[in-house]
């Protein structure tokens, strides 16, 4: 029997404790290995536990235990998951977690460890939760050169935008909706300012380009200024707004990497991915655009995740799997500033309409107006040819001092 630990018992980690003892002898079968949990580490006490013998408040008893094998991480956040899974792995233990701020910010750094120490740091169920990603990414597309990931991360924000298009809820409802739902944390600036999308898109671009992404490399937006009156633009340009993670590599290898409010077209298949389910688009040079589909959190789903990445563990205990990537300075990340493409900007001006179109077509390439039902007298909104966001600062500064008001600019994707 290979003996595992899960360092922390929230909702995520029981739910690891679950699927493994639910599922012990499919699991033996498959890893032809009986997989035990020998410890569950928790500050906390659970005296209702029928797992109670196996809690431990001590991270040494894991450490210095040499049955254990693998190790589940699964307690959130960088400090201590950061230290104690830097020791397991420097003692030989593999890791799997679930932690995608760990990764995100120390994931080039482990794997190091992980490698010099014949061990293995495993997290797919850090980008998709119950969505797999990483290891199709890593083993079935291996032959592909990725040009583009383009994805639906965060199904909170997902749940607050499908709330706003399909029942014409304002953010601030949707927003108290998904927290009384669970689906947003009291705080959810993480989620609603993009910041947990961005994490998993550095992951993943750091996992296919093989260069470190840290997240203070990408331009993170969020979806709080997005209102009714963007909803109703997207739905008369023939689209709708979704909140994107996306990496693609240029002509020049360059990496534009963003997380921000998107208009995407009702044909994508993305548009359609709704309330709290996760979609990710690979776009490979041999396989075209494959798209993962499920829901990206929840204490099973993710749980499933990890009872995977522990069950790939115990299969390779005397070898590792070639699964890592450099450090990174940032020098591959082209600058916001400089990325191309096309928008969306509304507007509202006391000036004629006369007057506003004719200082839009002077400053914007190709502005096309769109036209929505039971919109002010005073507002506008148009689809803008792509330019870069420098030149696009600049021609909405003069806008601005000329007496049109500038209210929203998304960014249209070709997805």
């Amino acid at each position: 029997m290979v003996q595992a630990a899960v360092m922390g018992y929230g909702v995520v980690g029981s739910g690891v404790v679950e699927v493994l003892m639910e599922h012990q002898s499919s699991i033996a079968r498959r890893t032809k290995e009986e997989i035990g949990i020998k410890y569950i580490l928790d500050i906390r006490d659970f005296p209702d536990s029928p797992f109670q013998e196996k809690f431990t408040k001590s991270f040494e008893d894991i450490l210095n235990d040499d049955e254990v094998r693998v190790v589940a991480e699964v307690m959130g956040g960088v400090h201590p998951a950061y230290e104690f899974t830097r020791q397991l792995l420097e003692r030989g233990k593999s890791v799997v977690t679930s932690n995608k701020e760990l990764v995100a910010t120390k994931g080039a750094e482990l794997l190091k460890i992980a490698k010099e120490h014949n061990a293995n740091y495993l997290f797919e169920a850090s980008v998709g939760g119950g969505v797999p990603i990483i290891r199709p990414l890593s083993q079935c597309l291996a032959a592909n050169d990725v040009i583009e990931i383009a994805g639906i991360l965060n199904g909170t924000t997902n749940f607050i935008l499908t709330k706003m298009i399909r029942e014409n809820m304002s953010f601030e409802d949707a927003l108290s909706m998904a927290q009384q739902l669970g689906y947003a944390e009291r705080n959810p600036a993480a989620d609603v300012e993009g910041q947990d999308a961005g994490r998993k898109i550095s992951i993943l671009a750091s996992l296919v380009y093989g260069k470190h992404v840290y997240p203070q490399y990408v331009h993170t937006e969020g979806i709080t200024k997005i209102t009714l009156e963007d909803v109703a633009y997207a739905a008369s340009w023939g689209g709708v707004i979704k909140l994107i993670g996306q990496v693609k590599r240029l002509d020049d290898d360059m990496l534009d990497i963003t997380v921000e409010p998107m208009l995407i077209e009702k044909s994508s298949q993305l548009a359609n991915v709704d309330d709290v389910f996760n979609g990710i688009l690979v776009r490979g040079d041999s396989t075209g655009d494959v798209v993962f589909y499920g829901k990206g959190a929840g204490k099973l789903p993710t749980a499933s995740a990890v009872v995977a990445d522990i069950m790939d563990c115990v299969k390779h205990l005397n070898k590792r799997k070639y699964f890592d990537w450099a450090d990174c300075d940032g020098s591959i990340i082209k600058p916001y500033e400089e990325t191309v493409f096309p928008f969306y900007v509304r507007l509202q001006s006391s000036l004629s309409k006369q007057e506003v179109t004719e200082k839009i077509t002077s400053l914007l390439l190709n502005a096309r107006e769109i036209v929505r039902a039971n919109a002010a007298d005073n507002e506008y909104a148009f689809a803008v040819d792509e330019m870069t966001v420098a030149d696009r600062e600049k021609a909405l500064a003069a806008l601005t001092d000329s007496g049109i008001r500038v209210l929203s600019k998304i960014r249209i994707a070709d997805l």
